[in-house]
């Protein structure tokens, strides 16, 4: 007697803001399993942010402070599409922080200056001035930069451990 697999989940709705080059993941799917596995239906509710883990690793090889990071961070989690430029105001920004708008201005300029964001000014139509959009691809750039050192530190790392592990005699 053979079991009936489960039914599967229904398809999730294409997504009409996505760009055309955004290809989805293979292992996307399995990716968002597993952190359900390690965090609870109520916090993943809201959703989640993929952050590469260079970006912590190398946290003070690239200069980032943790207020920078941090400021970062709030951005990249509002980057949800391929040419869609995160447009977070500075009060946001300041509100989930717990600082002064001011503060976060001083910490985007910072980040400006550094390479990672660059700002673009976005406007409503007939209404003036809206939140600026940041352009993260100079973070990105940065990350592919240093990317290979730590993989190469990984790769020697690896092959010290398989030299101590070989049996002697």
């Amino acid at each position: 007697m053979s079991a009936t697999p489960p039914p599967l989940p229904p398809a999730a709705p294409a997504n009409p803001f996505a760009a055309s080059n955004v290809v989805t993941l293979p292992g996307a799917a399995k990716a968002a399993a597993k952190s359900k596995t390690r965090w609870s239906d109520v916090s993943m509710d809201r959703g989640y942010t993929t952050v590469p883990a260079i970006l912590f690793w190398g946290q003070a090889k690239l200069g980032l402070t943790p207020e920078e990071l941090n400021t970062l961070l709030q951005l990249v989690s509002h980057w949800w599409f391929v040419g869609n430029d995160p447009h977070l105001s500075k009060d946001t920004i300041a509100s989930r922080m717990g600082k002064h708008p001011r503060t976060i201005q001083a910490y985007l300029t910072s980040l400006e200056k550094k390479g990672f964001i660059s700002r673009k000014k976005r406007f409503k139509v007939n209404q003036g001035q809206d939140a600026n959009g940041y352009d993260l691809s100079g973070l990105v750039a940065k990350l592919d930069a240093i990317a290979p050192g730590f993989k190469k530190v990984s790769e020697q790392n690896k092959l010290r451990r398989r030299k101590a592990e070989k049996p002697t005699g």
